[in-house]
């Protein structure tokens, strides 16, 4: 065997002395592993369970981001902003819960007994405490928690909802939902929000993964469903000019001392409904000082019967069959008496000589009676029902009424008289405000628009201006005649509503004074709805706009509360969209004879 300098071994026999102290320890090793496996399994099972009991599965929602509601110019009316939820580990929680529910419960007012309850819930390591609270709040409850050593509550995020215009549009865009039954019905939600809350909440994800001791395990299992965020609800809507609506119509109603009030206005071609304003409203910023009865739209939930806006539609009827022209002569008596009945004009007089125009301009209940004799009770139903009378508009708002126009079959003399002059049929504000768009539209009915584009409601209904109708209802001539003849109501030396007249401008117009239903549905109750519907300009139509009131009790009618909150709102639509004045005269036909 060689040898290296002063007898040393040579590097083969370094090598086996290296691999036999390798061998040693690989054995030692493998000892102490089984040594540890024997403790684990035989002689401390309980600790081994604990620690396995420890580890375990969370799963936890990634919030999809809720679509925005925008107006027709990409202005935001609904958004959602950061926010945070707060959530809890119970076995971190469990022996604190009744401390840590109670600061929850003071700070973010959360229900104290729910609460507590998560925080103590058995072999849970994940529990939801509250969605949607505001980033600021979230991080302050956590941190005061903490510094009180009542550790396990954290902050994961989670998209709030907010509303920057406030109270604009309020009554449409309503409020998000708050969750949903065992069901699958949304709970306290309202409006849009509430009837597109599929199509705006998308889908939320989740994210499963293990936690051992309170914490996250680097390589253990997890798996990732990413959200799918919700798609954005466009709307007709000019945001400004809604603005601008609801500020008229407060002071309408404020200033006759009344309940409510409505507006609609309408692009006369297209349907598109450019405002839809409700008073009073409400800030779904903060719900809490609401009235219920405000969070709906009262222009497509709540009914009346129009009054003399109607004797439009009936005429318009009679001038579409012939039966009469702008200057049929009428004789119209003190009184009309049908049957048991007896009809009266808002204005006391002998018996006088109306034209077909004076009976708008003066807005004559018997003059219209009478006229409407020449037409059958089906003529006369199905000229009303064209207009869109006694059906919902379908623009994709909750809770839309349809009116009533009861069936011709079972009219009397009386229901045929009242039913022209708007007593005895009920209609919503953006149903009547459609119907007198269509004299404005050559004659043609377009359906009404309020969301842009296409979209399908929670319920199935798809609706949107791709899914625009139309019919005509009028002639293209009897239509003109009509808004000539609609031109002497504004007119101050012809008509009953002067405040109407727009600056410059040609416009038609139409008063309505209508006695309201009393809430048992028996009978009138001695109050009144009133309203002013028109178009301008006159002969060449841009704009539907129709204002009603309920219940004043200052003693004005149509003319003097509808007529100059109609002025101010075609005023400012005029100017903000450039419309020209046509530079023609007005229409000057005979009242009388």
């Amino acid at each position: 065997m060689s040898r290296g300098p002063e007898g040393a071994p040579g590097r083969r026999g370094t090598a086996h002395v290296r691999l036999r102290w390798l061998m040693v320890v690989v054995a030692m090793g493998l000892s102490l592993f089984g040594v540890r496996a024997f403790q684990l399994q035989g002689l401390d099972p309980k600790a081994y369970a604990a620690q396995a009991e420890a580890a375990g599965a969370v799963t936890a929602v990634l919030p999809a981001r809720r679509g925005e509601i925008v107006d027709r110019k990409g202005g935001a009316l609904a958004e959602s902003v950061d926010g945070d939820m707060l959530v809890a580990d119970p076995a971190q929680t469990k022996d604190h819960a009744a401390q840590i529910a109670r600061i929850l419960a003071d700070d973010i007012d959360v229900d104290y007994f729910d609460t507590l309850t998560r925080l103590e819930k058995p072999k849970s390591r994940f529990q939801y405490l509250q969605r949607r609270v505001p980033s600021t709040v979230a991080t302050a409850v956590v941190k005061k928690l903490n510094k009180a050593g009542l550790a396990g509550v954290y902050t994961k995020p989670d998209p709030l909802r907010t509303y920057p215009a406030k109270d604009v549009a309020a009554n449409l865009v309503g409020v998000q939902a708050q969750g949903r039954d065992d069901k699958g019905k949304i709970t306290g939600g309202a409006g849009l929000e509430s009837a597109f809350d599929h199509l705006l909440s998308g889908k939320d994800g989740k994210e499963t993964y293990e936690v051992g001791d309170g914490n996250r395990i680097p390589l253990g299992d997890n798996s990732t469903v990413k959200p799918v965020d919700g798609k954005d609800l466009k709307l007709t809507i000019d945001r400004d000019l809604q603005w601008y609506v609801q500020r008229v119509l407060r002071n309408a109603v404020e200033s006759s001392r009344s309940d409510s009030g409505s507006a609609v206005v309408m692009d006369t071609k297209t349907g598109q409904v450019l405002s839809l304003a409700d008073y009073p409203t409400f800030d779904p910023n903060d719900t809490s000082t609401a009235d219920k009865s405000d969070l709906g739209s009262r222009a497509l939930q709540d009914v009346y019967e129009p009054g003399s806006v109607s004797k439009v539609l009936t005429l318009s009827s009679l001038l579409d069959e012939g039966r009469l022209t702008p200057e049929t002569k009428l004789v119209v008596p003190p009184q009309l008496d049908i049957g048991d009945r007896t009809i009266h004009d808002w204005f006391d007089h002998p018996a006088i000589h109306l034209t077909t125009t004076g009976v708008i301009a003066r807005s004559s209940n018997i003059g219209t009676a009478l006229a409407s004799r020449q037409l059958s009770d089906e003529d006369m139903w199905q000229h009303l029902r064209s207009f869109g009378l006694g059906t919902r508009t379908e623009v994709g708002m909750p809770g839309e009424t349809r009116g009533l126009l009861p069936d011709w079959h079972g009219w009397q003399p009386i229901n045929h008289a009242t039913i022209a002059f708007g007593q005895g049929v009920s209609v919503n504000t953006l149903q009547m405000a459609s119907a007198v768009n269509t004299i404005a539209n050559g004659g043609t009915y377009v359906s009404p628009s309020l969301i842009e584009g296409s979209a399908t409601t929670d319920s199935g209904e798809t609706v949107g201006t791709d899914h625009t109708t139309s019919h005509r209802v009028i002639s293209a001539k009897a239509a003109s005649q009509m808004a000539q003849m609609m031109e002497m109501v504004p007119n101050p030396e012809t008509g009953t509503a002067p405040g109407a007249q727009v600056n410059g401008y040609r416009v038609s117009g139409k008063t309505g004074t209508a006695q309201r239903v009393g809430a048992d549905g028996k009978g009138y109750d001695g109050t009144f709805t009133v309203s002013f519907a028109g178009f301008a300009p006159a002969d060449k139509p841009r704009f539907t706009v129709y204002v009603v009131v309920q219940n004043p009790r200052n003693g004005g009618g149509g003319g003097s509360i509808g007529g100059p909150a109609f002025s101010k709102i075609q005023t400012y639509l005029l100017q903000r969209y450039g419309v020209a004045p046509t530079g023609t005269k007005s229409a000057a036909l005979p009242i009388d004879w």
